[in-house]
C-alpha cells in the first residue's frame, strides 16, 4: 500500500512538472525558436533534385516569419508567425481559400511547439476543412523536425506529418 501511494506521487509530480515546464516557455522564447527555422527545407526521403520545398524566411525587421511551400516551382501556401502580445500566433493562408489562426499552446516545449486553432477568416462554417492544428518538433540541431498538421471537417480530423531536413545549401547561407 504505502509503495502504492509513493508510486502515485511520483507520478502526479511528474504531471506537475511536465505541465509547468511547458507553463514556463516564454512565448518570444517560442519565437525565437521558430526564426531558428529560417531556411529551405525538404522532405527526408526527398532526393536531391525535388520539386518541392518549404522555406522559412524573416521580414519586418524580423518580427515576422514567413512559411512558403513551393511545388513544382509554384507558391503551394503560406503560413505568417508573429507575437500578439503574449502570444505567438500562426495564420495559415491555405489554397482552399480560408485563413486560419492558430495560437501556441500552453503546453508547448521549446522544441516541440504546437498550435491550435482560434479563429479563421473566409470559413463559412467549422465544418468546412481547415487547418485546425499545426506542430514542430525539433529532432536534431534545428536541422530536422517534424512537422505536423490537422485539417478538420464535418467528415472528421485528418491528420498529417512530414519530417524535413535543412538544405545543405540553406545552411551553408547561414554559415556566410
Amino acid at each position: 500500500m504505502k509503495s502504492r501511494n509513493i508510486l502515485l506521487i511520483a507520478v502526479a509530480l511528474m504531471l506537475v512538472s511536465s505541465t509547468v515546464a511547458g507553463m514556463n516557455l516564454k512565448t518570444s522564447d517560442a519565437f525565437k525558436q521558430m526564426k531558428s527555422l529560417v531556411g529551405v527545407w525538404h522532405k527526408e526521403s526527398s532526393p536531391p533534385n525535388s520539386n518541392f520545398s518549404i522555406s522559412f524566411e524573416l521580414t519586418a525587421n524580423d518580427t515576422v516569419l514567413v512559411e512558403t511551400w513551393l511545388n513544382n516551382g509554384n507558391k503551394h501556401s503560406l503560413t505568417i508567425y508573429h507575437l500578439n502580445n503574449d502570444n505567438l500566433i500562426a495564420t495559415h493562408y491555405c489554397p482552399q481559400g480560408n485563413q486560419p489562426r492558430l495560437k501556441l499552446t500552453k503546453n508547448s516545449s521549446i522544441n516541440d511547439l504546437s498550435f491550435v486553432f482560434l479563429d479563421a477568416t473566409n470559413l463559412n462554417s467549422l465544418d468546412d476543412s481547415h487547418q485546425h492544428s499545426l506542430g514542430f518538433e525539433v529532432l536534431i540541431d534545428n536541422d530536422k523536425i517534424r512537422r505536423k498538421e490537422s485539417y478538420l471537417s464535418k467528415s472528421g480530423e485528418s491528420l498529417s506529418e512530414l519530417i524535413l531536413v535543412r538544405s545543405q545549401a540553406s545552411t551553408n547561407k547561414q554559415l556566410h
